[in-house]
């Protein structure tokens, strides 16, 4: 259970820092992720990396609480983009190696995502 916690404070830890290699070694080379707010879907490590990599505007991310179990975790960050305040919700699941298979993401506000990143992702 704590290692899942750990995983995710250290998901979050590399965002911040834009250790992009430190982001990819948390997470299974299939991994799936879908944003709610945009309902965009990345298949894949690398483009999820590329994603975030390429995400605009000066934004910092800072923890407010883990939640963790065999099964999975979650988070609760508050952002900053552009110094705009705002919250985001994260549920994870792992595989046996406590890898992050899957992430789901839910942001406050849904907009249409830039143009320049539909090559990463695919609306759902």
């Amino acid at each position: 259970m704590s290692d899942h916690a750990a995983t995710i404070r250290r998901f979050w830890e590399t965002t911040e820092q834009r250790d992009w290699e430190g982001l990819a070694a948390l997470l299974v080379p299939d991994l799936l992720y879908e944003t709610e707010q945009t309902h965009e879907r990345v298949r894949g490590r690398d483009g999820l990396v590329r994603l975030f990599q390429g995400f605009p505007g000066e934004w910092h991310i800072d923890v407010r609480r883990v939640v963790a179990d065999n099964a999975g975790a979650s988070s609760v960050v508050d952002a900053t983009l552009d110094g705009e305040p705002m919250v985001g919700v994260t549920f994870f699941t792992f595989d046996d190696a406590g890898l992050v298979t899957r992430i789901d993401e839910w942001w406050p506000e849904p907009y249409e995502p830039p143009a320049d990143r539909a090559h990463l992702t695919e609306r759902f």
